[in-house]
């Protein structure tokens, strides 16, 4: 019943080059090479994005007007296709001018030319990768990057094909931080410094715009809540929920009629405010007085939170812009993106479970997540419906996002497994998460590079897919191993 609000989107530009001397002398071939650029723009129009074919460059004044049309249309990633030999004169106004990632593509018609048969034109049909060198050198002369190169085979090649759609994925996430609005509500909680953030660091380093916003409002379009609105969100949280009876924890219970209520209208709220405000995602905490208004609105909010979560709309709380970021990033490349930090190890099994007792990503669950009541929110004020879920099995990615000294922003990455096994029916997520070469010696390596104990988790292992986005937000990126 969870669908997305939030789609996820990319521009991708693309261009063709060449040699225009090649024309005259070798008839056909430019009709020929125009084919295979076809085929490459329905390759990349396959992975579900946009593609603007701005045609072919052979000439370095088409470069510059090439550049200007390029920028105009505001993509977020370049394809330059290296069709055949072009010289980098073609290419060089496109890059000194372009603030995307650039990716040359070589990728030949033919796995091999048949020699019995092999001719100029059929050389010139597959010399994609003859100007790649030239042109990466021309780049580092310009003291411009080269994002990426993709080698191989126009048709059939799996591996190319996932490449191009890796850096699609990547696309969808820069297309989504330029003019994210993630919403701050609230305040950091008592004695956390490792969760203050400067939003306009995070505006510099991202891209987006953080708007600083009120708990109060929030509580004034929950008390207007419609009565109807309410009934529908508790149809759809009793259709994405189990809820279970206790088992050995004295703080939970089976979930309440009152806190399945007052989770759904603060549900309701929420989508209101997000609406409001047009917000991408939102990080916020707030204690408020016992039995205000604004307690309630701020500490019944992680159902809401983790339906959001689902429709693509990040939600964390503790006020952690940097991890909401994290999970964004995750979101938009379709691999979760849950609230977590570290919890118990378990030496014997060489395990530590990983999760938190706010928002989750519902759609990477194992099987139907559960809805406990809380007497009480552990370390925090508040009771009532809180979320328990066990990731999906198999392979696991962790970003989480921290400040050095002078304010800079790092990305500390992590890989590891999933496996099946009991967690504490605590009703906060909590998933098994083992990592190489032990778990212990992991999670030594990676507090040394100090991180928040915050980290956006997700399946999948796509630690090299992120450390490509910090090169390309020009954010340094360290992969534990």
């Amino acid at each position: 019943m969870i669908e997305r609000k939030n789609p996820r989107n990319a521009v991708i530009g693309i261009f063709a080059v060449a040699h225009d001397t090649y024309w005259a002398q070798f008839e056909g071939l430019y009709e020929s090479i125009m084919g295979y650029h076809n085929d490459f723009c329905r390759l990349v129009e396959a992975q579900g994005v946009t593609v603007i074919d701005f045609g072919m460059v052979d000439t370095n004044k088409k470069g510059f007007e090439a550049a200007r049309k390029i920028r105009e249309a505001d993509v977020d990633i370049l394809f330059c296709n290296m069709v055949t030999y072009a010289t980098s004169s073609v290419f060089a106004p496109i890059m000194q001018q372009s603030d995307v990632p650039v990716i040359l593509t070589a990728l030949q018609p033919r796995q091999a030319m048949d020699y019995t048969k092999a001719c100029t034109f059929m050389q010139l049909e597959n010399d994609n990768i003859c100007s790649v060198p030239e042109f990466t050198g021309v780049a580092e002369r310009l003291g411009k990057k080269i994002s990426d190169v993709i080698i191989g085979t126009l048709y059939d090649d799996a591996e190319a094909t996932a490449e191009i759609a890796e850096w699609c994925n990547i696309a969808r996430v820069l297309n989504s931080l330029k003019g994210a609005r993630i919403g701050l509500m609230g305040h950091v909680l008592e004695a956390m410094y490792d969760m203050h953030t400067d939003p306009t660091a995070a505006s510099a380093a991202f891209g987006i715009h953080v708007p600083l916003l009120e708990v109060d409002e929030l509580a004034e379009i929950m008390k207007n809540v419609p009565e109807d609105k309410i009934a529908e969100k508790i149809e759809l949280i009793k259709n994405e929920f189990d809820m279970p009876v206790p088992v050995s924890d004295p703080v939970t219970m089976k979930l309440t009629d009152s806190d399945l209520y007052q989770a759904a209208k603060s549900a309701v709220a929420l989508d209101s405010f997000i609406e409001k405000h047009e917000l991408t995602g939102l990080a916020y905490y707030y204690e408020g007085n016992e039995g205000s208004e604004n307690r309630l609105a701020a500490t019944s909010l992680i159902v809401g939170n983790s339906i959001l979560n689902a429709q693509g709309i990040p939600m964390c709380g503790e006020y952690d812009l940097k991890t909401c970021i994290a999970m964004l990033i995750m979101d938009r490349l379709d691999i979760g993106g849950s609230f977590a930090e570290m919890h118990p190890f378990d030496f014997k099994e060489d395990f530590i479970l990983v999760g938190h007792d706010g928002p989750h990503h519902l759609k990477i669950a194992e099987g139907k997540p559960i809805l406990r009541s809380l007497t009480k929110y552990h370390g925090k004020p508040g009771s009532g419906a809180s979320v328990e879920f066990k990731l999906k099995e198999g392979e696991i990615t962790m970003l989480g996002i921290s400040q050095k000294a002078d304010g800079s922003f790092k990305f500390i990455i992590g890989e590891g497994i999933s496996k099946k096994g009991p967690i504490p029916p605590t009703g906060n997520t909590n998933t098994r998460g083992f990592f190489e070469p032990t778990t212990k010696e992991f999670i030594k390596k990676w507090v040394m590079q100090g991180p928040t104990h915050h980290f956006a988790l997700g399946i999948g292992h796509h630690a090299a897919t992120i450390k490509k986005i910090a090169d390309v937000l020009g954010i340094e990126a360290i992969i534990v191993k």
